[in-house]
């Protein structure tokens, strides 16, 4: 799923790209802050890690924030730097487990709503309201297209019929990366409002959906702690119930 969206970004930026001096530039810096990364931030750690003023996430936000505001200013997708900067950065930022709670707790917590608000904002529910079989066949699509290529891919590794469908459903899913294409597909004139209003209910949809379903009736209990066993054979009642 990474590699894919991945690939996602880079053709996005390269299809849409103005390919000026800007891009150049934008190329070149990238080519070198990612070159040096892997060399310069464990050695920044050991040195300024640690302490009560958090360097090592004000690090990390400055390289994305700059990367990504470097990325906008040359015409391309923010998001492409900072995949790249977690895919270069993750042997040395995945060893610490406690930044990686602080970075969630500050992305989930702070900067991710700020994001799926913008979203949110663009998309018109009336033209939902006016067409709703535009959204269930981009639904029906979306869906269909993924678990017929997921479900033999996950049988293939020979798990139990309740696991094989509860992995093809949860890997079914998309949201971030769903609203990131479309709002960069709305950004840059290539679809219209109304267009943007259909594939983001339709993203919406194919993450919650799936996963209610997957969690309702398909969790492998089996493999859960006796703990966490109770807990979801409540949860389950209480869908089943309501």
């Amino acid at each position: 799923m990474f590699r894919h969206d991945l690939g996602t970004v880079i053709a996005l930026g390269l299809i849409f790209s103005p390919f000026t001096i800007r891009t150049l530039i934008f190329v070149v810096v990238s080519i070198v802050v990612f070159f040096i990364l892997p060399f310069l931030t464990p050695r920044f750690f050991k040195h300024y890690g640690g302490r009560v003023s958090e360097l090592e996430a004000k690090y990390l936000l400055f390289l994305l924030f700059g990367m990504g505001g470097l990325a906008v200013w040359s015409g391309s997708e923010a998001v492409l730097p900072a995949y790249i900067i977690g895919m270069v950065l993750a042997g040395t930022v995945g060893k610490d487990h406690a930044l990686v709670r602080r970075l969630r707790t500050l992305t989930f917590g702070l900067l991710t709503p700020f994001y799926f608000i913008r979203a949110g904002s663009f998309v018109s529910v009336p033209v939902l309201i006016k067409a709703p079989l535009v959204f269930a066949a981009l639904f029906g699509a979306k869906m269909v297209s993924k678990i017929v290529g997921l479900f033999p891919t996950v049988k293939a590794f020979k798990y139990q019929r309740e696991e094989g469908l509860y992995y093809t459903l949860m890997m079914s899913t998309g949201l971030t990366f769903g609203t990131i294409s479309a709002l960069f597909g709305l950004s840059h004139g290539v679809i219209d409002q109304a267009q943007y209003s259909h594939l983001v209910a339709t993203v919406i949809a194919s993450a919650v959906i799936p996963t209610m379903f997957a969690n309702a009736w398909f969790m492998p209990r089996h493999l859960l702690p006796k703990a966490e066993k109770e807990v979801a054979a409540k949860e389950v009642s209480a869908v089943t119930t309501d």
